[in-house]
């Protein structure tokens, strides 16, 4: 997973000279070139329908548009120093009373000196900001002046990354991966196992309930659930580094409840299941460890995610089935994020976007919220995400479709 590391201890941020810098850029460059991380953001061509199964096609993009509300609401917010300031992940609930609950794993919190961050500036590795209307708060663990992750591991030095989150019942669950670094590199962590927090919907500041889920196979179950009736589909990752692959679950209520794993064939067959976790099949390769899987129209489902077939690649893609379980098809280029790689926005080779998801709750079937991360492999105190508030934000699209 590609998200900014809590360092172990605060120390002096380190100058560097711009020399030095422009070598490393243009080192960047050389290697990212080949990975599409330096092109530029261009509106796909409009894509023909293509099939998906017998009497449905795939539907074609009209355009990709800024989601302007979105984007003030937590730039106004993260500038404002109330709260959250900066984070990834970017899930989103839709709460019992209407309104939205959004879920990120780092976040930055105050003080801000938007457009920098002070190198004081703390990083928990969760939180949660409730949305009433356009206004925005933070829940985090600990106190104002020692926050905390809302979820953390009972295992010191670990720490708990969120999934893709929905109601259950009373309760917001979310699913997680619980992690541990393992050496100096900032990719040097490893994935310890998965695990299940439940919070109360009518009280989000309540402890959290943790609970442990299935781990066995190292698959990361916390990319994605998509909720039908008392069925919920859950979607997980084999994240082999340079190569990524879909595997689906499945449960009936809570994500506390029995799970079963998708092997293959009809999903509405009970011999398509089995309740032995390396059964689960690999469904689809060159996803994100974060993306989703929602339904567009009755009978058509639509797969969200940054193509991971390459490198820091900067391409949104979807893909399109008749079943939640896929086969998954039609691939369609959906946008280029333009931050990422040294000719992007930032001109700066450590940029790169990530983990791309649809927000069902906010969409239609012809307008599709999507967001998508960015951040920096430079990610040393006062480096670039402290010269640059708004590169450690989300991004917000609206996905224009045509039947």
């Amino acid at each position: 997973m590609f998200h900014v590391l809590r360092q172990p201890a605060r120390a002096a941020p380190r100058r560097r000279s711009l020399v030095p810098r422009r070598r490393r850029l243009a080192a960047r460059a050389a290697a990212l070139a080949g990975a599409g991380a330096c092109l530029a953001a261009l509106a796909p061509a409009a894509a023909s329908a293509a099939p998906v199964c017998t009497g449905v096609n795939s539907p074609s993009v009209a355009g990709v548009t800024t989601n302007t509300s979105l984007s003030s609401m937590f730039t106004r917010y993260g500038d404002s120093g109330a709260g959250w300031t900066g984070a990834d992940s970017t899930y989103s609930a839709r709460l019992p009373s209407g309104s939205d609950v959004w879920l990120f794993s780092d976040t930055f919190l105050p003080p801000i000196t938007a457009p920098t961050r002070p190198t004081s500036a703390p990083l928990v590795n969760n939180t949660l900001v409730p949305q009433s209307g356009s206004t925005l708060s933070t829940i985090h663990g600990g106190t104002a002046s020692a926050p905390e992750a809302v979820m953390r591991p009972a295992t010191a030095g670990h720490w708990y990354w969120v999934g893709g989150g929905s109601v259950s019942g009373s309760n917001l669950e979310i699913p997680l991966t619980e992690w541990r670094k393992i050496g100096p590199s900032i990719w040097d962590i490893r994935w310890q196992r998965n695990a299940l927090a439940r919070i109360p919907t009518r009280n989000l500041r309540a402890a959290p309930t943790i609970t442990a889920l299935p781990s066995a196979t190292g698959i990361n179950w916390a990319a994605w659930t998509l909720r039908e009736g008392w069925t919920t589909y859950v979607y997980g990752v084999e994240d082999l580094g340079a190569e990524k692959y879909m595997h689906i679950a499945k449960v009936t209520g809570s994500l506390a409840n029995r799970w079963s794993f998708y092997k293959g064939g009809d999903p509405a067959l009970p011999a398509s299941w089995s309740e032995t976790e390396s059964d689960s099949i690999r469904v689809q390769e060159h996803v994100a460890n974060e993306h989703s899987v929602h339904k567009l129209r009755n009978g058509l489902y639509m797969l969200t995610t940054t193509d991971t077939s390459l490198a820091f690649n900067n391409e949104i893609v979807a893909y399109f089935s008749c079943k939640p379980t896929g086969p998954f098809v039609a691939r369609t280029s959906l946008y280029r994020a333009p931050e990422a790689g040294p000719w992007g926005s930032y001109l700066d080779g450590d940029v790169y976007a990530y983990n791309a998801h649809a927000h069902p709750q906010l969409s239609s079937a012809t307008n599709v919220v999507v967001t998508y991360n960015v951040n920096s492999l430079d990610a040393t105190i006062g480096g670039d995400l402290y010269r640059d508030v708004s590169i450690y934000r989300p991004r917000f699209l609206n996905v224009a479709l045509t039947p």
